[in-house]
């Protein structure tokens, strides 16, 4: 649908005086009407239109839980039962049970290994293996997930706990299952909630490097089992390198060579089962390789110089509350820590497992599910958990299917537990801190710090701020700088949007940035101008500054049209803009007054419905005329065009006799040329009644075609 729009005087817009002589010609431009909501429509349903997002948030939440099955209810509040419903016995089952198999195995040792991080004896890692890898099984949503003891919480464990009493203490030990207790409740409060999108403003380079950073306090920390001496407990890097400095004196051969050869055939069995298909199994055999490696040398040379595991407790964990909540308190930092990277770690693995297997997940019950499974691990004196990003992978490589995978791997913990624990004796401690260097050797992302250095120099630097601060200043302050900065960059790039003057592409009635595109050409008096985000109270103060740099710094080169000295219109485009506030409508009041007082007309197009309800109940559409909102920025340029060409004409015709001495023919086909000329601005052809006699700049809504 189209209208014709026949476009006033110069005093119609500039509020200058009316009072001519000179006749007004009315041009006919052909543009598609705005559909304006009405007043009485818009001032009744104001109210219902501001809660529009909650109540329409609200009633689908309504008739989504009515039209429940009881199916559905039991998939939402027991989601195995999604797998268990439709379980394929005869594809499925064999893989389930080799993945299950394959990741127990590698679960056992690197259990053990994490809570000698963490400053726990290793049985308790074994327990953090157990009951929450049956729990998950039932509320978790992933079925590829493997759940456990992972490297960068247990660093956190040790890291916090190690500043509030001493490892060898009892109480040690009751605040990491305390802390388990603690998780496991704000990840449920979080997923119940829905609120697993607040961590989207932690940005990737920020996670990248805080990784980074942990991987090599986490390498360093484990340097005394090879070494053979005592290193400072610290997630700082300067204390721990003096420590391992002003040590080396009682440095000792035997731990050191066995220490570095299980990591080296660590890695290369990881490079192999990476590397070659038919190989992938040496990447889950490799902690269980290490593991029998170390303790049949032992057996064998008995050497007094290798500390060992010593004497786990055989059976499974009882239950019992967890104590010590006096100190609850101190842990809620650390505890929303963690729960932090259980979402980014192990809700970001489940979602791209997911994809990969062709089932959705919601972040928000996989939390929860996390959540269940770390409450019913307390009990059960584990320290807290979370999804792991290695075994995951070998899970999925497996070919697990549902999470039955990980109800084997609880039962391998169980016989571990019940059967194992005496030949776990004799392990060298140089063995497990060789499991866990070569863990998290893969979580040292350098690759990311070259591609943000190549990409975006910005996420680069806070990258790098990230984990400098990580290693310099410990773990919570990197954190916390880290996120602030991610935080700042948002709330700068919020307060500083995108801003593009626009012009048109030749041959089209398409308008582009001018800077992306060289060739766009603008039309001299009009200025049009993109605004790439919200209007809101922030960024209000910045959109006003640059749109009067775009009316003052105007780029005459490429301009077209009338030769005017100044700018007449500003045209905002403003198709990006999703939302604004009331300090937003205020600008636009204050700017269209600013530039009345200028004799500069505001035109605005490309309004979406919400938008324009906000500047229609504001009364802003009245301020400025309804006249000056239109559909396209095509539209906007051709009436604001059709003023200009009357300002330049409005010289030419200021002498009334010459106009006396025109005859009626005259008048007739000068006006039916006119008419011509402007009927052809969306076709584009140049050819008019007029075309020799007039000046080609009149013509100026598309180039001429080059001969």
């Amino acid at each position: 649908m189209e209208i014709t729009y026949a476009s006033p005087s110069n005093s119609d817009f500039a509020g200058g005086s009316s009072s001519s002589s000179m006749p007004t010609t009315t041009r006919p431009v052909r543009i598609i009407p705005l559909q304006h909501p009405e007043t009485t429509s818009s001032s009744s349903s104001s109210s219902s239109s501001n809660a529009s997002p909650l109540w329409a948030a609200l009633s689908r939440w309504k008739s989504k839980v009515v039209s429940m099955t009881w199916i559905e209810w039991l998939e939402l509040f027991l989601p195995c039962f999604r797998w268990i419903r439709t379980y394929k016995w005869r594809e499925y089952l064999q893989v389930d049970l080799m993945a299950g198999m394959t990741v127990g195995v590698m679960l056992v040792p690197q259990a053990m290994s994490y809570a000698k991080l963490a400053g726990l004896e290793p049985i308790y890692g074994l327990y953090s293996g157990f009951v929450p890898l049956f729990v998950y099984a039932i509320f978790g949503s992933s079925r590829q997930l493997a759940v456990g003891p992972v490297a960068l919480v247990s660093l956190l464990v040790s890291n916090v706990l190690s500043g509030i009493v001493d490892s060898s203490d009892a109480l040690y030990t009751e605040l990491a299952i305390l802390l388990a207790l603690m998780v496991g409740i704000m990840e449920c409060i979080l997923g119940l909630l829905r609120l697993g999108w607040i961590i989207r403003f932690i940005s990737h380079s920020v996670i990248s490097g805080f990784t980074t950073a942990s991987a090599i306090v986490i390498a360093l920390s484990q340097a005394k089992y090879f070494l053979g001496y005592d290193v400072e407990r610290s997630s700082e890097i300067v204390p721990l390198v003096e420590s391992i400095i002003s040590g080396a004196d009682a440095f000792s051969w035997p731990p050191f060579v066995m220490g570095s050869v299980i990591l080296a055939i660590l890695l290369t069995m990881k490079h192999l089962g990476k590397t070659r298909k038919h190989l992938r199994f040496l990447r889950a055999a490799g902690p269980l390789t290490a593991v029998l490696l170390g303790t049949i040398f032992v057996k064998i040379f008995n050497p007094s110089s290798i500390s060992l595991v010593g004497d786990i407790p055989q059976g499974l964990p009882s239950f019992s509350i967890p104590k010590a909540f006096g100190y609850a308190t101190s842990l809620i930092p650390t505890a929303l820590l963690i729960t932090g990277v259980a979402i980014l770690e192990s809700v970001g693995i489940a979602k791209a497992l997911a994809a990969k297997n062709g089932y959705e997940l919601d972040s928000n019950q996989e939390l929860f599910g996390l959540g269940v499974a770390n409450i019913f691990g307390s009990f059960f004196s584990a320290y807290p958990t979370t999804g792991s990003f290695s075994r995951s992978a070998v899970n999925n490589e497996s070919g697990a299917k549902t999470g039955l995978s990980g109800i084997v791997m609880g039962f391998i913990m169980g016989c571990a537990l019940l059967f194992m624990t005496t030949l776990f004796e004799s392990i060298p401690q140089c063995a497990l801190a060789a499991i866990v260097i070569s863990a998290v050797i893969g979580l040292v992302d350098y690759e990311e710090a070259i591609f943000l250095w190549r990409v975006d120099k910005k996420d680069f630097l806070l990258w790098t701020i990230t984990s400098s601060t990580t290693l310099f200043l410990g773990i919570e302050i990197g954190v916390l700088v880290g996120v602030g900065v991610s935080l700042a960059f948002v709330i700068y790039e919020s307060a500083n949007p995108h801003i593009a003057v626009l012009g048109r592409l030749p041959g089209t009635t398409v308008y582009r940035n001018t800077q992306q595109y060289p060739e766009a050409y603008t039309y001299n008096g009009i200025v049009v101008v993109r605004i790439d985000a919200p209007i809101y109270f922030a960024n209000i103060s910045y959109i006003k500054d640059r749109l009067r740099e775009y009316e003052v710094e105007v780029d005459k080169s490429t301009s077209r049209g009338p030769e005017v000295e100044r700018i007449y219109f500003v045209i905002i485009e403003m198709a990006p803009v999703t939302y604004i506030d009331s300090s937003g409508v205020q600008a636009l009041r204050e700017l269209h007054q600013e530039y009345k007082l200028r004799d500069i007309q505001i035109a605005i197009s490309n309004l979406n419905r919400e938008t324009l309800m906000t500047l229609s109940r504001s009364g802003v559409v009245e301020l400025i005329g309804k006249e000056w909102f239109f559909v396209r920025v095509h539209d906007a340029v051709q009436v604001c065009l059709q003023h200009v060409q009357s300002l330049k004409e409005t010289p030419k015709m200021a002498d009334p006799l010459t106009e006396e001495r025109e005859s009626s023919f005259q008048r007739f086909l000068r006006q039916r040329a006119e008419d011509s000329s402007l009927s052809e601005l969306e076709s584009g052809n140049q050819t008019s009644l007029v075309t020799k006699e007039s000046d080609p700049q009149l013509e100026p809504l598309l180039s001429r075609k080059s001969s």
